[in-house]
């Protein structure tokens, strides 16, 4: 009955059914998790969506919103044997509005990141957040799961560039909250609270989001660097010289080096590959001139002359800027000529990131001898991708039944240096009995009361983000 209903809602091209060909939603980005679904709602206005909502409320479907699906922790999967619907939003990717004077960009939730941002630069302004999946990440999904990225050192997460949510609620009603406003302390900021809730709480359906100006200079170097302390003594004298200019700065090991030229034929590093630790740093200014490669230089000579820099290289032009980037962002497909990657997104203070890799190695080397580590990521705001590849010694089997107690060993340094077990990817599924493990009880029991205010019958995206509760069914 549900389904007949959904489909004169939304129309003949609207719902698909376990008669077409769901693979595409019905498998996550990794590979990690398969679910089949119920079917595929791809609404294609706030107003179908809420009725949709309204539709699957009455006859108890829970719902599983889904954007560009890649995401990493299965946060976007149908769990169980076509009990769940998925909610696409890709049919909603309208840019309804682009306000220069308040610098804002209001857009559906299926819009892609890179097809907002395109609009943006078209108006003279920028939406600052690169991810490496812009071509295919939605707008609803990144705010969803208030995604990171390259530039979060300058421009904070997603939820930094959120002004404003269209939303639909568990009882169907929405919520057009679709403001520009930079201040607003009318109550509680339910966009804020929206953002980073994994569809869990509502379905977002739009959003305003801030712009920036575009950048007038920018200046791109790879670094060879001995060590992450090293790297960390040139993020200090990189933020005292370049100040807010300073847009990304990443760190990466040589084995990291390894495996991407390894996987890229084309591909140069430009620096020796072979020297331990390597930095990508990223700097921009709205400011038209042509200073900032000379106080780049002055950082990187003074950086030399300390021995934190034993090599260098800026791009030339924006060509060579790009290659620098793609060596960095084709690091996490290339892992996979090196075997087996067990994969950890954390996010640990900056000024512990040396000693946190040197201890949690050396705990992991003696419980996996031969560990190959490919420590990399956004240092610059803590966010390490603290991925290990298999042992040339070990098999892919042997590997993988190591996982729960290399999770448990990696994330209990989290724990003692106050890290978190998710920086960027979120909870999912894949991290759920983690945050019970290891969360503080009082903030999951708030998430909790907060998640049966909002969605009393859990209706959205059940069993994802919060542990099983022992009250109930989870």
């Amino acid at each position: 009955m549900a389904l007949a209903e959904l489909r004169e809602l939304l129309g003949p091209t609207g719902l698909l059914t376990p008669d077409d060909d769901l693979s595409r939603y019905e498998q996550e980005w990794r590979g990690r998790y398969r679910s089949q679904a119920l079917a595929v709602a791809r609404p294609g206005s706030t107003r179908e969506l809420s009725g949709l909502v309204k539709i699957c409320g009455a006859h108890g479907v829970a719902m599983v919103p889904q954007g560009g699906n890649t995401g990493l922790v299965g946060g976007a999967v149908a769990r169980g044997e076509r009990r769940e619907l998925i909610v696409s939003l890709e049919r909603m990717r309208s840019i309804r509005r682009l306000d220069i004077d308040s610098a804002s960009i209001t857009v559906e939730a299926g819009c892609t990141l890179e097809h907002a941002a395109a609009a943006a630069r078209e108006a003279g302004l920028r939406l600052p957040l690169a991810l490496a999946s812009g071509g295919s990440a939605t707008i609803g999904g990144v705010l969803a799961t208030n995604a990171g990225g390259n530039e979060t050192i300058r421009f904070g997460n997603a939820r930094a560039m959120v002004l404003g949510l269209e939303a639909v609620f568990a009882d169907g009603r929405v919520w057009s909250g679709l403001s520009s406003l930079r201040k607003d302390n009318s109550g509680y900021n339910l966009a804020q609270l929206l953002a980073g809730s994994e569809g869990t709480l509502a379905i977002i359906a739009a959003a305003t989001l801030a712009l920036k100006p575009l950048p007038q200079q920018r200046e791109v170097a790879w670094l060879a660097v001995a060590s992450p302390a090293a790297a960390l003594a040139v993020l200090r004298r990189a933020r005292a010289a370049l100040g807010e200019t300073l847009t990304a700065f990443e760190l990466m090991p040589a084995l990291a080096m390894e495996f991407v030229l390894t996987h890229l034929d084309d591909a140069r590093c430009p620096v020796d590959p072979e020297v331990g630790w390597h930095v990508l740093l990223d700097c921009e200014s709205n400011v038209r001139g042509a200073w900032l490669r000379e106080a780049l230089l002055q950082a990187l000579e003074a950086a030399m002359r300390a021995g934190e820099v034993s090599d260098a290289a800026i791009a030339e032009n924006r060509q060579q800027a790009e290659g620098f980037w793609r060596l960095r962002e084709s690091i996490s497909d290339a892992q996979a000529v090196g075997g087996v990657s067990l994969k950890h997104d954390l996010s640990v203070p900056t000024a512990a990131i040396p000693k946190f890799i040197s201890s949690t190695l050396g705990l992991l080397e003696t419980l996996v001898p031969g560990v190959r580590p490919c420590v990399f990521g956004h240092v610059g705001d803590g966010n390490l991708h603290f991925n290990l590849t298999q042992p040339r010694s070990m098999s892919a089997e042997g590997f993988r039944a190591l996982e729960p107690k290399i999770n448990e060993t990696v994330f209990a340094q989290v724990v003692q240096v106050g890290g978190s077990i998710a920086a960027e990817h979120g909870i999912g599924l894949l991290r759920r009995e983690w945050l019970e493990a290891l969360g503080d009880p009082v903030r999951v029991e708030m998430m909790r009361r907060i998640k049966q205010a909002l969605d009393p019958r859990d209706v959205f995206n059940p069993g994802k983000v919060l542990p099983r509760d022992p009250g109930g069914s989870g």
